[in-house]
């Protein structure tokens, strides 16, 4: 691989080959990585699976909240703003722990200003104690 002088902590290039059935038709897709780990295999498959796992989970949470892949905006920087306006939302809904949905939650603060302030500091509260 040229250029890896630029990359010293490089320890292995991997390749996942993963296959997904949907309605009895099977994808496959080969992903390529570079990594600092050592060549363990199941180490390295483990990483890729929690990282994706993580990436998941935001994407469908921000998704079913937002509805983030609805969203078209394509001027400048507003897809990149609107991602981290969204993710900050998420933030501040996450730290109320009622047991409503996030979208629940949006409609409660839409509608209750004083569930929108409680929100927001309960937000404000979670990062002054972390």
């Amino acid at each position: 691989m040229p250029d890896t002088a630029d990359w010293p902590a490089i320890k292995s290039l991997v390749c996942i080959e993963s296959a997904r059935t949907i309605s009895k038709k099977t994808t496959t897709e080969m992903r390529y990585y570079v990594t600092s780990l050592d060549g363990n295999a199941k180490q390295i498959l483990q990483a890729t699976k929690q990282h994706w796992s993580i990436e998941n989970n935001l994407h469908w949470r921000l998704d079913v909240t937002f509805n983030e892949d609805k969203c078209r905006t394509k001027f400048k920087n507003c897809p990149e703003n609107l991602s981290i306006l969204r993710k900050i939302a998420l933030g501040i809904l996450d730290a109320d722990n009622s047991r409503l949905g996030g979208k629940n939650k949006r409609l409660k603060a839409a509608l209750s200003e004083n569930y929108l302030v409680k929100l927001i500091k309960g937000f404000i509260d979670s990062i002054n104690t972390t």
